[in-house]
């Protein structure tokens, strides 16, 4: 796009930075946004009743899109929402080009700006920037001819409440096949047996920009050896394929939390091997899109490693498919109407299926057993059910026994979501009375649930007992807190 050249330029260092500003250019600025028409103090926002959408802006082109901006409250109880309010996953971002009946632009807000899961992470890259998780910020040039109109719709049942935006644009000419911006969300909860994960399939003229995936894994070990194919103008072959998932998210050796300028991963919970991990990662294709002439398929493989006790030869497989939750985003530019290759769930089909059988912290309390310290429910936002068993520990030797209960006997995954904060301590886990987990430090400058897995076990029907025991507490801690959410015992794959 000609708009996009005196930025190339500069990214491949044939133009000193900033020397573009130096020339007079073409077109009107204009914005859109919440500002209130009287300018009266912090009124100036939108509020989306459940259920409702609200259009952003509606413009009259020509013009080109440079930037748009969002922010609203996180999802939590508090003064802006006294019951909490709608979650990232559960807005929805849709964009119209020149009066088209169906959006170009369709993703949850999260999704579309580079986080899965309706997490709040921070993203550093060049076109889409997300200050702390609460300003989303999209730079990708948008061009329309006639008309572009933008709305949010929430999903969720909760308001979204003081949500306020501004979208920059330029009232300027746009030349004909003008390629224009796309943005599809799709899912498979799990990925479909014996064919690779879909993330664009479009038919047209244009290139492609980028990705977003996220993934929630249902097995251990690593998930991320499928390789990345783009099958150009309707090749059988891919005439470009990669070498692993995280290569084609320019890493190397497995995934870490992180956000560079063209890729990165915002959201990584639950540690190599872990089952249910969740990790979402982006890949922007600025300086090297993929162009087509008359079709453009991308797709990735869904393979890694998979343990013994998921193959009937009880040997641990590498390379070999497996069947995780994935969600994406794909963004590119084409002339024409785009294909219609995914339609987008209602808000509450796009959380993956529960796998667990949940113990909740009330049920844990009740029959919880402790020595030096208090013990009781704590309630809050970040714990499921009722709230979280809290143990105020004093040192040295202060323990906790959680009984509980198994009815059936299956092999499952054994699950814990602990907190980590501030206060917390580091501590010992047994299951009757058999060592899980020697050293688990506990202290995290913010407060965080986190899953901890204790391995796979056929357990018998009948009471068991997790015990924590206090081993010491971080230098910089505060305290030699505890904080159990609850037991989960997760569905393990059958071996296949």
């Amino acid at each position: 796009m000609a708009s996009a050249l005196p930025l190339l330029a500069v990214l491949l260092g044939q133009e000193p930075f900033l020397d573009h500003l130096t020339r007079l250019g073409e077109g009107r600025p204009r914005r859109a946004s919440s500002a209130s028409p009287d300018a009266e103090s912090n009124r100036d926002n939108l509020r989306v009743a459940p259920g409702e959408t609200h259009t952003l802006a509606d413009l009259k082109g020509p013009g080109v899109i440079r930037h748009i901006w969002i922010t609203f409250p996180e999802a939590r109880p508090g003064w802006l929402a006294e019951k909490g309010g709608a979650r990232p996953d559960e807005i929805v971002l849709r964009i119209f080009w020149d009066g088209a009946p169906s959006p170009a632009v369709e993703a949850p807000v999260g999704d579309f700006f580079a986080c899965g899961f309706g997490e709040r992470r921070e993203v550093r890259s060049i076109p889409v920037q997300v200050e702390e998780g609460d300003s989303y910020n999209a730079f990708w040039p948008m061009p329309f001819s006639k008309s572009a109109r933008i709305t949010l719709e929430n999903q969720s049942e909760k308001p979204l409440n003081s949500t306020y935006f501004q979208i920059d644009w330029e009232e300027k000419p746009v030349p004909e096949r003008t390629p224009l911006f796309h943005a599809r969300y799709r899912q498979d909860f799990p990925a479909p047996k014996g064919r690779d994960y879909v993330i664009l399939d479009a038919e047209g003229e244009g290139h492609f920009a980028g990705t977003v995936l996220s993934v929630r894994t249902r097995s251990p070990e690593w998930f991320g050896e499928g390789d990345e194919c783009f099958f150009v103008d309707g090749e059988e072959t891919a005439s470009i394929r990669g070498t692993g998932t995280e290569d084609y998210f320019l890493a190397a050796w497995g995934l870490r939390a992180h956000t560079l300028p063209y890729s990165g991963t915002p959201l990584l919970e639950g540690g190599w091997g872990h089952v249910g991990q969740r990790l979402t990662s982006y890949r922007w294709h600025l300086l090297d899109p993929v162009r087509f002439k008359k079709s453009l398929r991308v797709t990735i493989e869904h393979k890694g490693w998979v343990p013994g006790d998921e193959k009937p030869d009880g040997k641990t497989h590498g390379h070999t498919e497996r069947f995780d939750d994935f969600a994406s985003v794909a963004l590119w530019y084409q002339v024409g109407a785009p294909k219609l290759f995914a339609t987008l769930p209602p808000a509450k089909d796009r959380v993956p299926p529960l796998l667990d059988r949940v113990i909740e912290g009330k049920d844990l309390l009740a029959k919880a057993k402790s020595d030096g310290g208090e013990v009781v429910l704590q309630k809050g936002y970040e714990w499921t059910g009722e709230g979280q068993v809290f143990f105020r520990a004093s040192p040295p030797d202060a323990w906790i026994d959680l009984p509980f209960d198994v009815k059936t006997k299956e092999y499952r995954a054994l699950v814990l979501p602990l907190t980590r904060s501030y206060d917390y301590g580091i501590w010992r886990i047994l299951l009757d009375g058999a060592e899980k987990v020697a050293r688990l430090d506990l202290y995290n400058p913010e407060t965080r649930v986190e899953e901890v897995s204790l391995g796979s076990f056929s357990l018998e029907p009948g009471p068991h007992t997790l015990r924590f025991e206090l081993v010491g507490k971080h230098p910089v801690s505060g305290g030699s807190f505890l904080g159990v959410d609850s037991v989960r015992l997760r569905e393990r794959l059958p071996p296949r």
